[in-house]
């Protein structure tokens, strides 16, 4: 049914929120020798997603490590900087979809109502 009601946004919200995991824990880990960050391809996670692959294991499929523009001589592959601004548009793109998701249950409540 929430593929029906929600369309391609529950599986983008469910991917947004693994990104989002997964970017904290690159941060997080940002000062921690030999730590090689990561990521999920969105865009390629989500078209899997839409062509049936389960979200978790979409998610899986598309994570990435990352290239560092400027390895650090630890073997830690986090830029900081980076990890922030992916953070920061993930958020972003997580909040949009939340309230597209919102809207649509605001909607449906108001049918059911007869408003």
């Amino acid at each position: 049914m929430s593929n029906d009601l929600f369309g391609i946004h529950a599986a983008a919200l469910e991917l947004h929120s693994q990104r989002m995991g997964l970017l904290a824990s690159n941060i997080a880990n940002a000062g921690t020798p030999g730590f090689k960050a990561k990521d999920i391809d969105f865009a390629g996670a989500l078209r899997a997603s839409e062509r049936g692959t389960e979200v978790d294991r979409a998610a899986a499929g598309a994570t990435l490590y990352r290239v560092p523009v400027m390895p650090s001589l630890d073997g830690n592959t986090v830029e900081l900087q980076g990890e922030q601004v992916a953070f920061s548009e993930n958020a972003v793109g997580y909040s949009a979809t939340l309230e597209f998701i919102r809207g649509r249950v605001d909607t449906v409540t108001r049918a059911l109502r007869g408003d």
